[in-house]
């Protein structure tokens, strides 16, 4: 398959790509995860006690994938009244191999925010305006849903969320002018671009200070952890007559059996059992929600789902926050973000900065095929301590040391299009592993493209249960769905 829209980042990474293990014991602290003592308030759950031994679904990974998948058959199993079809509610387990959320969503930079133009024109090239058109409807779904929930149930101000927008720096005349053709592009296809506005450098400098043009785009800025938990609890209180949820933290899957051929209403048993060090669970589906390390249980998965470091930090400011204003910011490179924590009403303290990027520095180029997140890399870090003071002059203090400093591991594919679906062979046959499905290889961009997968594996799951077809929603791009995915399987899938 010719991959139009490659990630460059992985140049080289897929030859010598190789299965991952299990994600580190000693994760570095994340500010999200470590900033207080009652930061994560899961972060043990359902790690001590009798585990789980039968449920009708296993899901691997407890951040926005995995619990928004319980969400959402929760969701389902309620409007469904599945308990009156199947003679029990709909019993969902999810397996943590650390603590609660501590994956990719625990230590990523805190942003929601949709795409709405960049990279539109080759995407339209290569893909066909309406399957182009899906790649930021998808987004933008995905983003109005988890604000709507959040907005329904007023969680606002317990996860921080700021609607703040975005912008994004134009370093260089040559990127400015493919976003320019980006937008022009986009704005004769049928996406919205109302809120979208290009800014000149003369009014950037004055009213934000870089001396760069950029764009502005809606977005918001939330604590990713905060929101996972609040969906967990919510979910976790629909159980009832159609639905049960637990989850088990320090509770890593070493494997995935099948015991028997064919589904547990033909024979009676569970076709699945996922082994941990704690015992095993028998099981009729089993969600592979674990993003970067998808390999570990999918070893044929190793150059089609590559792990890839990241790395964040907590930094303050030199000065008020109402000259670093609310939006988030990234900029042409793709590379750095970045965005100020909302400031409690009456604090006179400075406003601290939570800003990533700067693989493209690293020693291993742009940290691909690094899956050790108990680390960071001292290149990116000084690369990062010295970024803001070089677009902010006056703003920041060089070399300032972060107030908190992580990594967390991110899952990249060649397309830059996760997999979705139902797991598939590199033969691309669907019954090897029927029963067992994928969202994974977000490519760095999962707060706006994640729950909206969990959604599809959601639906696809309730539609095996009840004997119903699948039906792709219109906003779902047809090129993340695992069986389109063949030919990328073919080509990257590890040969011992």
């Amino acid at each position: 398959m010719t991959i139009p829209i490659p990630s460059r980042s992985l140049c080289g990474a897929v030859e010598t790509a190789r299965p991952t293990g299990l994600p580190s014991a000693n994760p570095t602290r994340s500010f999200w995860t470590d900033s207080s003592p009652n930061a994560n308030l899961l972060a043990s759950q359902g790690s001590e006690g009798p585990l789980t031994a039968d449920a009708d679904i296993c899901i691997i990974g407890s951040g926005i994938t995995g619990v928004g998948v319980a969400y959402h058959l929760a969701q389902a199993a309620q409007a469904t009244g599945y308990a009156s079809m199947c003679k029990g509610p709909l019993k969902v387990v999810i397996l943590e191999a650390r603590d609660f959320c501590s994956g990719a969503t625990g230590r990523n930079g805190g942003h929601l925010r949709a795409a709405t133009y960049v990279g539109y024109a080759a995407r339209e090239a290569a893909f066909g305006r309406d399957e182009a058109t899906r790649s930021y409807e998808v987004e933008a779904y995905t983003t109005r849903s988890i604000v709507s929930i959040i907005q329904e149930h007023g969680w606002d101000d317990d996860i921080d969320m700021v609607n703040g927008g975005h912008i994004r720096l134009y370093f260089t005349e040559a990127a400015a002018c493919d976003a320019r053709r980006d937008l022009e592009c986009t704005r004769m296809s049928s996406l919205n671009l109302k809120a979208v506005k290009w800014i000149e450098k003369e009014e950037m400098a004055t009213e934000y200070g870089p001396p760069y043009p950029g764009v502005y785009s809606p977005a918001y800025n939330l604590w990713p952890l905060k929101f996972v938990t609040k969906l967990y609890e919510r979910t976790e209180g629909l159980s009832g007559r159609h639905f049960s949820l637990t989850v088990h933290t320090q509770t890593p899957a070493t494997a995935v059996e099948r015991v028997v051929q064919g589904s547990d209403d033909q024979s009676g048993i569970r076709p699945y059992i996922v082994s941990t060090p704690r015992g095993s669970i028998s099981c009729s589906k089993v969600v592979h929600a674990t993003n970067g390390y998808a390999s570990h249980l999918l070893p044929f998965l190793a150059s089609c789902i590559v792990p890839t470091r990241g790395q964040v930090m907590a930094v303050r400011a030199d000065v008020n926050v109402d000259q670093i204003k609310t939006n988030s910011w990234g900029n042409d490179r793709g590379s750095e973000y970045w965005f100020a924590r909302p400031m409690q009403k009456g604090s006179d303290e400075k406003p601290l900065i939570i800003l990533g990027g700067a693989r493209q520095l690293a020693v291993t180029p742009f940290e691909s095929n690094v899956q050790d997140d108990s680390t960071v890399c001292p290149v990116v870090g000084k690369a990062l301590r010295n970024f803001l003071p070089s677009v902010f002059p006056g703003k920041f203090m060089p070399e300032r040391k972060p107030e908190m400093e992580w990594t967390g591991i991110m899952g990249f594919t060649e397309a830059g299009d996760p997999l979705v679906g139902p797991v598939v062979d590199p033969d691309g046959n669907m019954d090897t592993f029927k029963g067992q499905f994928i969202a994974a290889g977000y490519s760095g961009h999962g707060m706006p493209r994640a729950f909206g997968c969990a959604e599809i594996i959601s639906q696809m799951i309730i539609a095996e249960l009840s004997g119903n077809e699948w039906n792709r929603p219109e906003w779902f791009p047809e090129r993340f769905l695992t069986w389109n995915r063949i030919d990328d399987l073919k080509d990257s899938s590890f040969r011992a």
